[in-house]
Parts: C-alpha cells; structure tokens; sequence
C-alpha cells in the first residue's frame, strides 16, 4: 500500500503540479509520459488491483527511469546512485518487482476477486493442505 502511495503522489505532482514541487515544475514529455503511468498505477497498486502486472509495469518504469534520467543525466555514466540521486529510483524498482513477484496479498482486492493464489498454483500449501 504504501509503495503504491508514494508512487502515487509522484504521479499527481507530475500531472497536477500539486503539491508544486520545484523538480516537476517545467519537465520534458517523457517524464510527463510516466506521470499517468504512476497515478494509475499507483493507485492500483494501493488497492491491489491487478497487483502483479502493475508492479511489474511500473519495475519496467523505474528501472528506464534510472538508466535515463538518473544515471546518464550528466552525458557520462554515473553509476552510484549517492551521487546520481537515484535511490528512489532503484528502491521503487525492487520494491514493485517483489509485488509482481509476490501479489498482492490476503487484504487486496485481487484477493477479494479471486485472483490471488499461492505460489505453486496447486491449491495446496506446504502443508499439504487443500485451501478454500
């Protein structure tokens, strides 16, 4: 949930200028491209809406967002991301490409729906148990 928040409010500052934020104030297309991707998606994420591929859609844009906007940001590689100021980055990267990994869990709506299974897609769990 709180993953999908952060990315949120990244998204609604991008496209609403709200909070006005001075990084986002006059910002290229691409970076106003990932906006709507972080808004919506943000938002499912919280909810656990279609968990595992929003997570991974949004590890793809995290990932493109380091190599682009953090780590080539100077025209020379600068790979540490100390210096480059990409933890965010790297962090939200990992971070949603755990969810998609992981799902969303028991209190999510994809759960609710349905959707959510364990691992192993048996039913069964290490237990030898038959689930729901």
């Amino acid at each position: 949930m709180v993953t999908g928040l952060l990315l949120f409010q990244y998204g609604v500052a991008k496209i609403f200028k709200f909070p006005a934020v001075p990084q986002f104030a006059n910002i290229p297309p691409l970076i106003y491209a990932a906006g709507p991707l972080e808004l919506v998606l943000g938002a499912a994420l919280m909810l656990g809406l279609f968990t595992r591929l929003s997570a991974f859609i949004l590890s793809g844009e995290m990932a493109f967002a380091y190599f682009l906007g953090h780590m080539f940001k100077s025209g020379s590689p600068v790979f540490l991301p100390l210096i480059n100021g990409g933890t965010a980055a790297i962090l939200f990267c990992f971070a949603c490409l755990y969810l998609s990994a992981s799902g969303g869990g028991p209190i999510s709506v994809d759960a609710l729906m349905g959707k959510e299974s364990d691992t192993a897609g048996s039913g069964y769990r290490a237990s030898g148990r038959r689930l729901l």
